[in-house]
């Protein structure tokens, strides 16, 4: 825990200079009312970043979160447009969302695919989904109820319902995974396989509701994410799984499972949503976003193996020639 909290701290020094470097030019940056706008900005990449972290403690990945948010999302503004209440749609995207992930659980789990494939094959697989029920078309603005669109962005005690959904993922799964049992089942797993099959837990059943979790999160952000920007299509958050598998990394998470907070995880994403709302200010183009993003996960990995690698031991002590 001491390197987590190590790397958490350093984090929120790096967020921190960051935003006094872009706020010396720019003081504007952080009012307040901006800085809560870039949370908000950020609470996306946090919900399916908390979820892929969960998964990632496991020891696997999923590649298709992107393509379950916009899946869920496309399905949410049809459900609307069919006259389906908001309560209800909420509840059919949340568990069409963890139906989606136990898919990719299943595959896992009973016939032991790895997960980078299997998700590779049904991230296209769901975009392929969006096109067949749509059939390209896009559902825009005009074609939303008022209340659908509304809900992310009514905002309370200051702050916009899609921020405080984010909040309370934090809270949640940090309970979830600092104070159950699922929640050490996750690290265990993810740590030492053989000997979680010692204690009683099952491995695969466990890489299976780390799924359905990442899948329900996923869907529910494809709510959030179709309703604020009123606009579904085949290819909303393309390529968003990298910013989601970087946040993940550059807050600690090992790649290889088992180690990763919820809080190192948000730091992350706070960092690439810092990142990405500055480059604008600072008159950088927004295609560096994708470069800036790769180059820290390489260097987050690189930090995560110097932390963790072991001292060498000495076999044979040189001995001077007399």
């Amino acid at each position: 825990m001491s390197i987590l909290k190590h790397r958490e701290a350093l984090l929120a020094l790096a967020i921190l200079l960051l935003v006094g470097v872009v706020a010396a030019r720019f003081p504007a940056f952080v009012r307040p009312g901006n800085l809560a706008n870039v949370f908000n900005d950020t609470s996306p990449l946090i919900l399916l970043a908390i979820g892929q972290m969960i998964v990632i403690l496991t020891k696997c990945i999923d590649l298709s979160m992107a393509a379950t948010l916009a899946l869920c999302g496309m399905v949410a503004a049809l459900l609307n447009g069919a006259g389906v209440p908001l309560p209800l749609i909420l509840v059919l995207v949340v568990v069409l969302g963890g139906l989606l992930g136990a898919v990719n659980g299943l595959l896992v789990w009973k016939l032991g695919i790895p997960s980078i494939v299997v998700t590779l094959g049904t991230m296209t697989i769901y975009r392929g989904t969006i096109f067949l029920i749509t059939d390209g078309a896009w559902v825009n603005a005009h074609q939303m109820t008022d209340d659908f669109k509304a809900l992310p962005r009514a905002v309370i005690a200051g702050l916009p319902v899609m921020s405080w959904v984010a909040l309370a993922a934090i809270a949640l799964f940090t309970v979830l995974l600092t104070r159950t049992p699922l929640g050490r089942s996750f690290y265990a797993v993810g740590g030492n396989p053989h000997a979680a099959v010692y204690t009683g837990i099952s491995v695969g059943r466990t890489q299976f509701l780390a799924f359905v979790i990442a899948g329900a999160l996923a869907g529910l952000t494809g709510y959030l994410w179709v309703a604020r920007y009123a606009v579904a299509y085949v290819d909303i958050a393309s390529g968003f799984e990298l910013s989601v598998v970087a946040a993940c990394v550059i807050g600690g998470v090992a790649i290889a499972g088992g180690a990763g907070s919820v809080i190192g995880t948000v730091m992350g994403a706070l960092f690439l949503g810092v990142i990405n709302n500055a480059l604008p200010v600072v008159g950088i183009s927004p295609f560096w976003q994708l470069a800036i993003s790769g180059s820290a996960i390489v260097l987050a990995v690189a930090f995560n193996s110097a932390q963790n690698r072991p001292a060498g031991r000495i076999i044979l002590k040189s001995v001077e020639p007399r």
